[in-house]
């Protein structure tokens, strides 16, 4: 259930299912607690910022990566990424090449993110940031996702959130889609970074709030893009394609027909054949996300054939106040100086 096609009752609906698996929930999240808790972290000789959330999939995670490494950079750190690669059969360590490797091999996210800056997949964390450090040479990790897994010292973990999804019903897997009890993960964030705008995510920001951990705001802001009026056949394979088809919207494209596959998958020729002779057959331009892209990089043929006719949207994280990432560095700066030196 940590990735692919989630369970519907996960995000609404009848809870029947929710309930019956309530005890199983009892017992993973009092295993994930106890990791957080008492996990055998190890420390790396540089500082180490988290970017996780609170749910299996669509929190925002890789766009809020993307643009702290922006803010590393400008504070004149070398930043590198930390992933432990899902979807990938990659064990790692093993740096990324996004002209070379493919999804199949590391993951679809962190072909985005070393696209960015030097990006390493790594199964056993601490081995990738021993990589990263010793032969990459970077001296600033960020860490995408592993906030639950307690194997790496954090010196500052930032959860991020999008208001429109929120947490679901609120229940830990697999009752819901939390990746551990809520009070658990507020205990060992440093802040919340809400996403977007909506209501879904008021829970967790007033349990963050009454927790003595600062909330701040950003938003995906689509780039400029030559959509505007054209009849689109969307497709995605993300945990939350709605907010993708929001932002085809938001920069005027007629969304005339959608497709959504279940997360990181991995579009088959019979299925790329499809979306092919559905947009010729009703004159549609074709358009997808920079991860579903992604992915289709380097899958033969047929995904070539797609991608040469596909747009992509791009989309940025842009915080509020701008002059938030460089607080974000700051701070995981300070937290590695009382992390070493006490």
């Amino acid at each position: 259930m940590m990735g692919g096609e989630t369970p519907a009752f996960w995000w609404g609906g009848s809870q029947w299912a929710a309930l019956a698996l309530r005890p199983a929930s009892a017992i993973y999240g009092a295993i994930a607690r106890r990791r957080m808790d008492k996990g055998r972290r190890e420390a790396v000789d540089v500082p180490v910022l988290c970017i996780g959330n609170f749910t299996v999939g669509g929190g925002g995670k890789t766009p809020t990566a993307l643009a702290m490494a922006g803010a590393a950079e400008a504070a004149g750190l070398r930043p590198g990424f930390l992933s432990r690669g899902y979807g990938g059969s990659a064990a790692g360590p093993l740096l990324v090449d996004p002209d070379t490797h493919a999804a199949r091999l590391v993951g679809d996210e962190p072909l985005l993110l070393a696209a960015r800056a030097p990006t390493v997949v790594a199964k056993d964390r601490g081995a990738g940031a021993r990589y990263l450090v010793d032969t990459v040479g970077v001296d600033f990790i960020i860490m995408d996702d592993g906030f639950q897994s307690a194997r790496l010292c954090i010196d500052f973990a930032l959860l991020a959130i999008d208001a429109g999804r929120g947490l679901g019903n609120g229940q830990v897997v697999p009752s819901g889609p939390l990746r551990a009890p809520l009070k658990d993960q507020i205990r060992h964030a440093d802040a919340l970074l809400v996403i977007g705008e909506g209501a879904a995510g008021a829970q967790a920001i007033r349990l963050t709030a009454r927790g003595g951990k600062p909330v701040f705001e950003a938003r995906l802001e689509p780039r400029a893009h030559a959509l505007a009026g054209r009849r689109v056949l969307a497709f995605a394979g993300i945990a939350d394609p709605e907010k993708f088809y929001r932002s085809l919207r938001a920069v005027g494209a007629d969304l005339v027909r959608t497709r959504d596959f279940p997360d990181h998958h991995p579009l088959q020729p019979a299925e790329i054949s499809e979306l092919m002779a559905d947009a010729a057959r009703d004159a549609l331009h074709l358009v997808t996300t920079r991860k579903d892209a992604a992915r289709l990089a380097g899958e033969g043929h047929a995904a070539r054939q797609l991608l040469a006719q596909a747009s992509v949207l791009e989309v940025d994280l842009v915080f509020e106040p701008s002059s938030l990432g460089n607080r974000f560095v700051a701070e995981t700066r300070a937290a590695f100086r009382r992390r070493k030196f006490g």
